[in-house]
């Protein structure tokens, strides 16, 4: 152990029925440093969160802070010893306000014992200040959006006073404007003599905000650099993959078929101006646009997420109606939304329950009884073409990292015959190598005839595999350019707001 390490982490160990999650894992980590963990999805960084958070106890080996050997029955345990986990998967309660969010387990009391209410609108708007927001303290957190939600519980995990923060994809669902005021906070907590550990699969915050770096791969500790400046992209990529990884993208043109799905001045929720496009059979096209734009807002109206309230779609060249989700379904349109948690997957059913969910009606028997070897078969089919890292398909679907939960996802689509696939945020959370296989897949299902599009706020992931992009702004299409006419500079162009002349 280097004596100038706060935290240590040593043989850290911890088994899950069928795999063995981490395999004594060994670093430390510096006082007044922003130490990077990283790795592909499943490769354990999460998992020693969850043990450093209290979440899950360690099959073997130790943690030792100030050179104390420390072990944390609970979650409670480590917010007492001044470790707070910010995960990427918001551990929030939409129905409370955001001060009661920010307190949640010390609000203030009065003499009698009461929450002491003044006080703690007082004490929240202190912590949102601290951190660069102006929300109301009083607002219901479920009038937020995603964003500002990840904002309250960095000023809830702040409240508490930390010495050790780790922030588990921070930035996911971070504007560049609050991207900024992030790292600006981390910088000042650093400044504090804080530790804070920061994972991400954006490799350019990596190099950004940190100080140091740890790689893992398979459950295992690859290496740790204490200099960030003596590491590269390329090296870091190669620790985390095995190998060389040169272009995630990996772009392949192809045939495009005839007109798929044709939206014509459609209107409703999200949406400032009436939206018009179309998507050919075999066609990627990308849409770009800043946080807020009306992307979601406008997949979710062709899904029938939410309601139309003008406007019309033709798809296969027959009128096709959006009035729910089950109506899509039926016309062979798929949804990955973006919020996995949320809106994607059944967290306590398995792997293969959540596979089987949407096609189960069409191979059950009498649609009630259950075909039980088609369930079980598709399931271990999807699994294995989409190289899904699961010990058994009747794991657990939260017990799977983020990046397998959406392959998953996939698979669930793909058990069907897919006409059109709405993919948005298709990696969000998801490591680079992961990146890789869904774009892959993507390609696959394109050749295949399968008009997709792809809604992401990754400009270079848009650029890298659209064969077209179209650019919301504040709620309506503002523009559309083709590969060779998209470049950086042109998509921002449409996508920032345009300055009214004085």
């Amino acid at each position: 152990m280097e004596n100038s390490n706060y935290l240590q982490f040593d043989g850290i160990c911890k088994n899950f029925p069928g795999v063995k999650a981490l395999d004594n894992i060994t670093f430390g980590a510096r006082k007044g440093s922003v130490h990077g963990l990283i790795g592909e999805n499943g490769a354990g960084k999460s998992t020693l969160l969850k043990i450093l958070s209290g979440a899950y106890q360690p099959s073997s080996g130790s943690i030792i802070i100030n050179n104390k050997d420390v072990k944390f029955a609970n979650a409670s345990a480590a917010i007492a010893a001044g470790v707070a986990v910010i995960y990427q998967e918001l551990q929030l309660v939409p129905e409370l306000s955001i001060a009661e969010n920010i307190f949640l387990g010390h609000l203030p009391a009065n003499r009698c014992g009461w929450v002491d209410k003044k006080e703690l609108l007082k004490q929240a708007m202190v912590e949102l200040e601290r951190i660069g927001e102006k929300f109301s303290p009083n607002t219901r957190l479920s009038k937020l959006s995603i964003a500002q939600r990840q904002m309250v519980e960095i000023a809830k995990a702040l409240s508490q006073g930390a010495e050790i923060i780790a922030f588990d994809e921070p930035t996911s669902s971070l504007s560049e404007r609050e991207t900024k005021q992030l790292f600006k906070i981390i910088a000042d907590l650093k400044a504090q003599g804080k530790i804070i550990f920061y994972v991400s699969h954006r490799m350019e915050e990596i190099f950004t905000v940190c100080d140091a770096v740890t790689v893992f791969r398979d459950g295992q500790h690859v290496n740790t650099e204490y200099d960030i400046n003596k590491v590269d992209n390329d090296s870091l990529v190669k620790m985390m993959v095995g190998r060389e990884l040169k272009d995630i993208y990996n772009y392949r043109s192809r045939q495009t078929g005839t007109e798929l799905i044709s939206v014509k001045e459609l209107t409703g929720p999200g949406l400032t101006a009436p939206a018009s496009f179309a998507v050919n059979k075999g066609e990627i096209v990308g849409f770009f646009g800043l946080v807020g734009a009306g992307r979601t807002e406008l997949m979710r109206l062709i899904f029938g997420a939410e309601k139309t309230t003008g406007g019309s779609i033709t798809l296969n060249n027959k009128k096709y109606s959006s009035a729910r989700p089950s109506h899509a379904i039926k016309k062979r349109v798929a949804y990955v939304p973006e919020d996995r948690k949320q809106d994607g997957i059944i967290p306590i059913a398995t792997v293969e329950e959540n596979i089987n969910v949407t096609s189960r009606p069409n191979h059950s028997t009498g649609r009630f009884w259950l075909n039980n070897n088609w369930e079980r078969k598709n399931a271990l089919d999807q699994i294995k073409s989409l190289r899904v890292k699961t010990p058994s398909a009747k794991q657990l679907m939260k017990n799977l990292s983020g990046g397998n939960q959406q392959k998953a996802i996939l698979g669930r689509w793909l058990s069907e015959k897919v006409d059109l696939l709405l993919f948005d945020e298709p990696t969000r959370g998801i490591d680079v190598g992961a990146k890789s296989e869904i774009y892959e897949i993507t390609y696959k299902l394109a050749e295949e005839g399968t008009g997709i599009i792809v809604v992401s706020s990754d400009l270079p992931e848009v650029l890298g595999i659209s064969d077209r992009i179209i650019v919301m702004r504040e709620g309506k299409i503002s523009g559309e350019l083709s590969r060779d006419e998209a470049s950086p500079a042109a998509v921002l162009k449409l996508a920032l707001p345009v300055e009214e002349d004085a």
